[in-house]
């Protein structure tokens, strides 16, 4: 890779050791994809903690979070001192919700360091937003700013929805990038690979989120890791629309970035969307297609009675909360069932003001922060059968955690929850 005098300088050490591991690492990254040199990069989206039971084992040797940064951050052997980060940088979700450690089966000197890890992150000037969902709580990039972001839903997002761009990095250069606000410059990053590659012929009304997460399940699962352009859509998405579309797409298959022709930044028609290319495939997506996104997400789940709901995946947002907080007011979930919703902090904070919380937990259920059931790998005790409004958990969560998930709309969910029972079925 061709490199400039600043970053040159710091490869040889000039910025010090942490910053010369992290040029070395990006170098090795950038050529075995290929690329020709770095890009700045003013935004970065990555994890630094150490909520794993290998990472808490980094922890406790000498340098502490600097022994955890250094093996699994810039590939280092060696324990280098880390500097105050570059770029503008967020904490995606960690393994706990601190405040409810104890229902999520966390010990108390695992939360512990959890909250040290905490405090080394923010000193060095990282926003500890622990979100999936940082475009929903501060960090938006505008349309053509380069990024290096981690997380399959927020990558998408960012590409798509906001037309900024990113590829799906990882902790080592995502943290790399955090010192040297550098990035390869290969994949998103450049005009030519982000002109679609199929077409989708939406042929039906797709307009709640349940009906965006199908539509978003069955794309993926059919271009894998291409960009679709999709036409046909009647009714402009929200937020959580393209939410969980984004995240359903990139859990079936491994979208990074889609077109929506007269609504995504880059599409305003299909022209532009593909550009000089011609789509490799037409899809057409009708009531058939949905039927098989619907049954596919459900392959695992064969009983009725469950024991728990989970919401919250991509993070909710204070829309989403305000909706469940209606359709529970008044109500009191079943004694055997437990409801978690899950959202940024800042969004809680926001909840808790309107009252929400209040009347959430006044049903029984609980809202966290700060992780999922998926990235916690938390789930109440005794669960066998799980329901979802997100086909993102629908997908993984049954197979992590070995139990039955069922996907169906918000409503169906809190229905369960309430009544012990998954009534949900595709309307």
């Amino acid at each position: 890779m061709k490199l400039n005098d600043q970053e040159r300088a710091m490869l040889d050490g000039a910025e010090g050791p942490a910053i010369q591991r992290a040029m070395d690492l990006l170098m090795r990254y950038g050529e075995a994809l290929g690329a020709e040199r770095l890009v700045d990069t003013r935004n970065v989206c990555g994890t630094i903690g150490a909520t794993t039971p290998f990472m808490r084992q980094y922890a406790q040797k000498p340098g502490g979070m600097d022994a955890v940064f250094s093996e699994f951050n810039l590939d280092s052997a060696t324990v280098v001192q880390v500097p105050k980060v570059r770029a503008f940088a967020t904490h995606l979700q960690q393994g706990m919700d601190p405040d409810y450690a104890e229902l999520q089966g966390i010990a108390p000197e695992v939360v512990n360091l959890f909250r040290k890890g905490n405090a080394w992150s923010s000193g060095l000037g990282v926003q500890l937003m622990n979100t999936c969902t940082p475009y929903q709580v501060g960090n938006v990039p505008v349309k053509g700013e380069h990024c290096a972001w981690m997380e399959s839903s927020a990558v998408i997002y960012c590409n798509s929805v906001l037309g900024a761009r990113t590829n799906t990095e990882g902790r080592e250069s995502t943290g790399a990038a955090m010192l040297t606000g550098k990035i390869p410059y290969w994949g998103y990053h450049c005009d030519e690979n982000r002109y679609g590659t199929h077409l989708v012929e939406v042929d039906i009304d797709v307009e709640t989120t349940a009906d965006w997460g199908l539509l978003g399940y069955y794309v993926g699962e059919i271009v894998q890791d291409r960009i679709p352009v999709l036409k046909g859509i009647r009714h402009v998405p929200n937020l959580p629309r393209l939410k969980h579309f984004g995240a359903a797409a990139s859990s079936s298959g491994g979208v990074e970035m889609y077109h929506l022709v007269g609504i995504t930044p880059e599409a305003p028609t299909l022209e532009s969307a593909f550009g000089p290319k011609q789509p490799v495939a037409t899809i057409r997506y009708g009531m058939a297609e949905r039927r098989r996104a619907y049954e596919l997400v459900n392959a695992t789940a064969r009983d009725r009675e469950i024991q728990y709901v989970m919401l919250g995946c991509p993070h909710y947002t204070i829309e989403q909360i305000w909706e469940a907080a209606k359709l529970l007011e008044g109500k009191r979930l079943h004694p055997d069932v437990s409801l978690w919703i899950f959202t940024p902090r800042v969004i809680k904070s926001l909840a808790d003001q309107n009252g929400y919380t209040s009347i959430i937990e006044a049903a029984g259920a609980k809202i966290m922060t700060d992780t999922c059931s998926a990235m916690a790998k938390a789930i109440p005790k005794g669960t066998k059968v799980a329901a979802f409004d997100s086909m993102k958990q629908a997908h993984y969560l049954p197979a992590m955690m070995g139990i039955q998930g069922w996907f169906g709309t918000t409503e169906d969910c809190i229905d369960a929850a309430v009544s012990g029972r998954f009534n949900g079925d595709l309307k």
